[in-house]
């Protein structure tokens, strides 16, 4: 904490020995899980060279911090463990990610509220829940992501690949964001926008009482500027592409193009599926992206 100029490097290892934390939480779920190592307010960050397994909760957390740099690592726990993230950023600035593997049970890189230039490259993810934007506006919070560029990155056996998710009743935006010259191996969800995300377990523990969050939460977190480039690879879902932006503003100027990918299925043909999304689309491979709104 509030340490400039740190830098840690080498070939060693942190384990978390997550897994007695793990059980325990499955049986608790209010028990706070620490992460194996956190930054907060450390500018002018360098972390290169190490190796972090099962970690109780997330792996790295960095939040609050300006001008990082991250590469070299890898990053493992198993893909069944319960919210193991690789790297998580909150509120940080000029951060770069680059030339590391991290597989584990949740998302690669989770980037979060109030953080920008945010820079992810040849990183191989995989497995895991991709890399994500979000979630941002959870209880109708005010969170803002701008110019996020992931580029040359590898998503092998993800649940999802490049995703961006917003709560449903969200205030904020999510805007400039880029993926580019991205490889999908057997991946799910290989390009997912979820403008009406939800974890049902989050907001309410009874049907009535989420019935009630739903018809109560109005207003999205804006998310637009966002654009996909050079997507290759294959798909474990049909749906490869999938634009559920809310009922509001909807999502503003998505621009897909040289997309190209196969279904990991034999015989089975990819399709799109957008909701309120608006932009352009010059695929005209499969998937083919035509539900794109002027």
């Amino acid at each position: 904490m509030q340490v400039n100029g740190l830098t840690i490097y080498g070939g060693g290892q942190i384990d978390g020995q997550g897994k007695i934390w793990w059980d325990y939480c499955q049986e608790d779920k209010s028990c706070p899980r620490p992460s194996a190592l956190s930054f907060h307010s450390c500018n002018n960050l360098r972390v290169s060279g190490l190796q972090h397994v099962n970690s109780q909760k997330n792996h790295i957390s960095i939040n609050g911090c300006n001008d990082v740099d991250i590469s070299h690592l890898k990053i493992t726990a198993p893909e069944e463990s319960p919210n193991t993230d690789g790297i998580d950023i909150s509120a940080s600035n000029h951060l770069h990610i680059h030339d590391s593997f991290i597989g584990t049970g949740d998302d690669c890189v989770a980037i979060n509220g109030f953080s920008s230039y945010i820079n992810i490259s040849r990183v191989l993810c995989g497995p895991g829940h991709g890399i994500s934007i979000g979630s941002l506006g959870k209880g109708g919070a005010y969170e803002t992501v701008e110019e996020v560029h992931v580029e040359d990155c590898t998503f092998k056996g993800t649940m999802n690949g490049a995703r961006i998710k917003t709560w449903k009743g969200g205030r904020g935006y999510a805007r400039k964001i880029s993926f580019e010259r991205i490889r999908m191996i057997n991946a799910g969800n290989p390009i997912i926008i979820d403008q009406t995300y939800v974890n049902r377990m989050a907001a309410a523990s009874t049907d009535e009482e989420y019935d009630a969050w739903s018809s109560s939460s109005s207003g999205d977190v804006e998310i637009s500027d966002v654009s996909y480039k050079g997507v290759i690879g294959s798909s474990t879902d049909a749906r490869a592409v999938y634009f559920n932006c809310g009922d509001g503003a909807g999502c503003r100027n998505i621009v897909v193009e040289d997309v190209e990918m196969t279904s990991a299925v034999a015989g089975k043909q990819l399709f799109a599926v957008c909701n309120n999304a608006h932009g352009t689309s010059s695929a005209d491979r499969s998937p083919r992206v035509p539900c794109l709104l002027p």
